[in-house]
């Protein structure tokens, strides 16, 4: 090998070299405001929460009274805790298996692009756009048992008018009414989407080759979309962990306490009582519960890949 050739190897060495060190200062550019803006939003206020939750503190001052796990023990034999427990999963189960099927069934019959389909979407798409307190206010009235909707709906048949959002046993059958028309016009739209990117081709073919319109949408388009599946399915669940805005105008997490949600829960007895050690005792919880769904999301996701 010449000098020559020895001397061209070095110096396309040392660019390419170069070229990676651009590459990488990019990077750490581009990348060190985004962990400075996680660190400070994120994962610190999850420390000082932890921090928090054993101590027994009402937000004044500095937290002094070290009390260990016993706001989580607080937490957990609280009997309320079980009833926001059980309504977020009656609010998760719902949205998965109301919500979702009944947005899937709307898309597979509006993807096609008309001026008839493309008004019908926009109709059910309007609820996600309003406001969680106003559609919670709205709502409200229409349950009202003495001037809202149900109120004429029961006058017009003759019957004593129900007041539901006062009933345990009805109000979160009609809080999951409120929620499934909030928010499948969400969902609906993220299968169309994904229903449009579908080759039109490929449908073709299989009709010609004899599919049924069933055979063609379980064989064809739902495998196609499983993605698309699986992003709304994971959009479904954590809303219900998360749901708080929409219930305050609604009950408020009544009647006696019926209708609380893990967040309620948290805010009816942590934040308003001054229990700022409970509050985050309960809020690290949540983060695990987050955590845990997360991680089964993730393997249930790896699985159907396969």
């Amino acid at each position: 090998m010449t000098s020559t050739t020895i001397a061209t190897a070095n110096a396309e060495a040392g660019r390419v070299r170069l070229r990676i060190n651009r590459t990488h200062l990019a990077a750490i550019v581009l990348l060190v405001p985004a962990v400075v803006l996680f660190g400070v939003f994120v994962v610190l206020p999850i420390l000082q929460a932890l921090r928090f939750s054993f101590y027994d503190w009402n937000g004044y001052g500095s937290p002094s009274k070290f009390v260990g796990i016993e706001n989580y023990i607080k937490v957990v034999s609280q009997r309320h805790f079980g009833t926001a427990l059980r309504n977020t999963t009656f609010i998760a189960l719902v949205s998965l298996l109301v919500q979702l099927p009944l947005a899937l069934w709307l898309a597979l019959s509006l993807y096609r692009n008309t001026w008839f389909t493309a008004f019908l979407r926009t109709v059910f798409f309007l609820p996600y756009m309003l406001a969680e307190i106003a559609a919670g206010l709205m709502w409200n009235f229409m349950y009202d048992g003495n001037y809202g909707l149900a109120h004429s709906l029961a006058d017009a048949i003759g019957v004593e008018p129900k007041f539901v959002l006062a009933d345990p046993a009805w109000v979160m059958p009609a809080i999951a009414v409120v929620l499934v028309w909030k928010y499948f016009g969400f969902h609906m739209m993220i299968y169309i989407a994904a229903l449009q990117g579908i080759p039109n081709d490929m449908v073709e073919a299989a009709r010609l080759d004899g599919a049924k319109p069933w055979q063609i949408v379980r064989h064809i388009k739902i495998p196609l979309i499983r993605s698309a599946l699986a992003v709304t399915a994971f959009f479904a669940i954590t809303g219900s962990l998360q749901l708080f805005d929409l219930i305050v105008p609604l009950t408020n997490g009544g009647p006696n306490n019926a209708s609380l949600t893990i967040v309620g829960f948290l805010y009816q007895f942590g934040v308003t009582r001054m229990r700022i050690g409970f509050g985050s005792a309960v809020s690290i919880v949540l983060f695990a519960i987050c955590v845990v769904v997360s991680i089964i999301y993730q393997r249930a996701a790896r699985i159907v890949e396969k």
